[in-house]
């Protein structure tokens, strides 16, 4: 069915971060540094097994999201782009996951996004998603990277 789409299984991008691996956890998992370099508007809670939502606009795009894996200072993932009216789970939605590495005085940031071949979309629809997620991530890692030096734990 979506043979010669095996691209598109899965989303990565790595950028260092002139923040130590603390700092870019915080900048990652955290609703009130997240609205500073990604969405308009952020509400979670860093914990395992929780539930809460990504907000673009005035509310134009929300986002449910549900916290799968917090493991600071190495690891924050989240499930997100589920269906409409349904909580984000293993079997609807994409995975984003930050990994993170110490670098000298600095971090490796790793982000990984899966699950779009399993969420049974077209082939079209599948690739227009993708390439509008490379894109949005292409936009909005450099604002984390530029962000991350300015916080303070």
């Amino acid at each position: 069915m979506l043979e010669g789409l095996v691209e598109f299984g899965k989303l990565e991008r790595e950028i260092r971060v002139d923040a130590p691996p603390e700092i870019v956890f915080e900048v990652v998992s955290r609703p009130e540094h997240i609205k500073m370099w990604w969405s308009d508007d952020a509400a979670f809670e860093p914990e395992p097994g929780t539930f809460g939502e990504l907000v673009w606009g005035d509310r134009a795009a929300v986002e449910s999201i549900a916290v799968v894996d917090v493991d600071p200072p190495h690891r924050f993932a989240f499930r997100w782009v589920g269906p409409a009216a349904e909580l984000p789970d293993a079997d609807n939605s994409l995975l984003v996951t930050f990994e993170l590495e110490p670098s000298g005085d600095g971090t490796i940031l790793r982000l990984t996004e899966s699950g779009w071949r399993e969420r049974g979309w077209e082939a079209a629809v599948l690739e227009e998603a993708f390439h509008d997620h490379e894109r949005g991530w292409d936009m909005f890692l450099p604002r984390l990277r530029d962000y991350a030096p300015s916080v303070e734990l």
